[in-house]
């Protein structure tokens, strides 16, 4: 059995909404893509914190009326543009709402893409400030040449230091990671 098969047909389903969404708010205008950036955000948040929004996405139990009348009162209720409220509606009709974090990846991908941005994954031992993140974001931006938005995550288990990953390049400064390779080397100094 491939198990992969399941996982590109979610993301075939994602990618086709997304696409749509994306160009229905393009013909829009600036402001048009302002509006999907904001809804992004505002769904991802949501997604982020919300065990029941996650479970209404998920759950083949609720019926395709129930999905489709609960994402509509959480769509108003975040005050999602209309190519977002109805999207969501189309997708609860059909039984697609599970492959909406895939779809609000694809967006986010799209939109940095027609800004000429670059997504970096950054995870810290601590959070960082406005001052360091601005500072990361600079500096990365001169070694990448476009503009860079950092994603930033913590993971205390890191002790110091960051790990960057812009695309396929991964830059690893942490204390974990030194320790690592200094107990390495110690092994095979025996």
């Amino acid at each position: 059995m491939d198990v992969s098969e399941p996982a590109s047909i979610s993301t075939g389903i994602a990618e086709r909404y997304a696409t749509a969404v994306f160009d229905l708010s393009k013909e829009g205008g600036a402001g048009g893509l302002k509006a999907l950036e904001t809804d992004i955000d505002a769904l991802s948040a949501a997604l982020k914190d919300s065990a029941d929004l996650r479970a209404l996405l998920a759950s083949p139990i609720h019926s395709r009326a129930d999905q489709g009348k609960a994402i509509s009162a959480v769509a108003k209720k975040m005050s999602l543009s209309d190519t977002m409220t109805n999207t969501l509606a189309l997708m609860a009709g059909k039984r697609r709402l599970f492959v909406v974090p895939q779809m609000l990846a694809a967006l986010r991908a799209m939109l940095a893409e027609e800004k000429g941005e670059v997504t970096a994954e950054v995870v810290t031992a601590k959070a960082l400030t406005q001052k360091q993140s601005d500072a990361l974001a600079k500096t990365l931006k001169e070694r990448v040449g476009a503009d860079v938005r950092i994603n930033a995550t913590v993971d205390e288990s890191l002790i110091g230091g960051l790990v960057v990953k812009v695309g396929s390049k991964m830059i690893d400064t942490s204390i974990k990671a030194k320790l690592s390779a200094l107990q390495n080397t110690m092994k095979e100094a025996r």
